[in-house]
């Protein structure tokens, strides 16, 4: 059967090892993988890929289940739901095993990178798939790595909150990139029940301050009224104002990606001294040592501040 068009995007099949699914893909620039949420490509999750492509990357979409383009319903998410539950590809239960899905889209990564070049790739999972960037991580080609809200394992029970949806094997390959200068960065609402606490505190307690959380504050009387059931940053629950948590979490998400994936030529003596004067104001998403490329770690006493930071308004 023929895929859907997506306004926009263009469009066609990737195999590796016998597994197929549509890509669509929009830009130009170093590739970036977004790997849909539950139910699949929703006109937010289209929007956040033409927000990628708009930003300077060739954005990649997978269609790994779902109906590109239709917008997201009660039944819609169910059914998608239940698909992601029986398949074979989704590790949603299973402790300590990354999906057989990570195999084919680190092979899809792979031949971005070649096909758009660059330093290397990004890649961004949601929800269901938001712990499937971290299993890309094992190939040196993935260089800007995003969770946002990685539910997978679901959370039941005490071990599967704090397990982050991949094999020992691949965790200290994972571990090994992250001990010499790779970084990734999580997205999740505090209030999310589906991506608790212990999760993001088992990733910083393996990566160190490799592991850039970004927890936006959703407890009751919150100053933005971010509602309690909160869940999908970047889509479903962004509110695209500029001082907004969510919107600032999208800028960080880019400005990541630029900072991995695009070369910058050589400052200015002017413009470094701008950047300097900038250093010392206060933002909602700190800077980083792994704001660089590479993983070239940055010196001093700002190197050593906390990466894994909160809205300075969260609770």
């Amino acid at each position: 059967m023929r895929a859907p068009e997506l306004p926009g995007f263009t469009v066609d099949t990737f195999e590796h090892d016998g597994a197929s699914f549509p890509v669509y893909r929009t830009g130009a620039g170093p590739a970036v993988v977004v790997i849909h949420e539950i139910p699949g490509i929703t006109p937010k999750v289209a929007a956040f890929g033409t927000r990628v492509a708009a930003a300077g990357f060739s954005a990649v979409l997978p269609s790994l289940f779902g109906h590109p383009g239709r917008e997201v319903s009660a039944t819609y998410v169910m059914g998608s739901l239940v698909h992601g539950c029986v398949s074979r590809e989704f590790a949603n239960l299973a402790l300590k095993t990354t999906s057989p899905i990570t195999v084919w889209l680190r092979a899809l990564a792979r031949v971005e990178h070649q096909r758009c070049g660059g330093h290397g790739v990004g890649a961004v999972g949601m929800c269901f798939t938001g712990g499937f960037a971290l299993a890309m991580m094992v190939d040196e080609e993935m260089v800007a790595p995003v969770l946002s809200q990685p539910s997978l394992p679901f959370p039941f029970g005490k071990s599967r909150k704090r397990d982050v949806g991949i094999s020992d094997t691949d965790l200290a390959i994972v571990k090994a990139r992250a001990a010499a200068g790779q970084c990734l960065l999580g997205l999740r609402f505090t209030g999310d029940k589906v991506v608790p606490e212990d999760r993001f505190r088992r990733l910083r307690d393996e990566l160190g301050d490799r592991f850039l959380a970004v927890e936006i504050d959703s407890s009751p009387g919150n100053p933005f009224g971010i509602r309690k059931g909160a869940h999908s940053v970047l889509t479903e629950d962004l509110v695209d104002e500029p001082g907004h948590p969510t919107r600032e979490a999208l800028d960080r998400v880019l400005t990541f990606f630029g900072e991995r994936l695009q070369p910058s030529p050589p400052a200015t003596t002017r413009e470094r001294r701008r950047r300097g004067v900038r250093a010392q104001q206060p933002s909602a998403i700190s800077d980083t040592p792994c704001a660089t490329r590479r993983g070239r770690p940055r010196r001093g006493a700002r190197a050593r501040r906390r990466d894994s930071v909160r809205h300075p308004h969260a609770r």
